[in-house]
């Protein structure tokens, strides 16, 4: 099984501020990954390395094999899917939702003179339904709701079948059904062995799908430990990540939360 991520004492520093320090990090085609920290983590700053937005100013970063600063980033782009608030702020509000999901073809935002075939559009068709967004199709990305933007980006992110999956908080904004709708499709696409390797970035434990198989928790651009979800997503390694005593918690069907640990009287 080949490393579709591997990063060797990556690190990344702007001025005299260190953003990411010496990150070592090994993602493998089957898995999906949760990113957990606070703010100011580096949990974005990685994920651009990740998704060939950004160089590491040290340290060697491997993206579906092909190592940063060796290889011309717009070939290796269209092989990864990406959702981020930049990127969504970035669609035009007047599109048509099938026009914002069978773009991505050609790597676009906005549909202009490029020509589609029939499969494009089956294709964009076929992910709406999945992704439960067909019945939205016609509808302009300016009228949605923020959950119906998350699910139109996922379609997005899937068009061109990536061999990577990078979502940069896409519950961020949502309210509590927003959410779990959310949680609910990308549990689906975890459990799916024909989905590609998934990197979710978050703040909460609770916006984990099912199905999700490792975490990364970085607390001030380091890790603090990474490795099998069971393994990672202990009490005393989230307390570390986030800086405060933390009480953690896991249901039976694989949800996690997370909570202050209060003072025993």
């Amino acid at each position: 099984m080949s490393a579709v991520l591997e990063f060797a004492d990556v690190s990344v520093r702007r001025g005299q501020a260190t953003l990411l320090d010496r990150i070592n990090w090994v993602v493998e085609e089957d898995e999906r990954w949760v990113i957990l920290g606070p703010n100011g983590a580096g949990k974005t700053t990685l994920l651009q390395i990740a998704s060939a937005q950004m160089h590491p100013s040290s340290g060697v970063a491997a993206v579906l094999e092909e190592v940063l600063g060796a290889v011309d980033v717009f070939e290796l782009r269209p092989r990864i899917g990406l959702t981020s608030a930049a990127l969504a702020e970035r669609i035009p509000r007047h599109e048509t939702v099938h026009d914002v999901v069978v773009s991505a073809s050609y790597g676009v935002l906005g549909r202009w003179r490029e020509e589609y075939d029939d499969l494009d559009h089956e294709r964009a068709t076929s992910l709406l339904r999945e992704l439960g967004a067909q019945h939205l199709a016609e509808r302009t990305f300016g009228t949605l709701s923020e959950g119906e933007r998350k699910r139109v980006q996922i379609a997005r992110s899937l068009m061109t079948d990536p061999e990577l999956l990078l979502l940069d908080e896409p519950a961020a904004g949502l309210d509590l059904g927003g959410r779990e709708d959310l949680v609910s499709t990308l549990s689906v696409l975890a459990y799916d062995p024909d989905s590609p390797a998934t990197v979710l970035v978050s703040h909460h434990v609770e916006e984990i799908p099912p199905g999700f198989t490792h975490a990364l928790l970085l607390r001030q651009g380091r890790v603090v430990e990474a490795g099998l979800l069971d393994q990672v997503l202990t009490e005393v390694n989230l307390s570390a990540a986030f800086g405060m005593p933390l009480t953690v918690t896991r249901t039976d069907d694989g949800r996690w939360a997370a909570r202050r640990r209060t003072r025993a009287r």
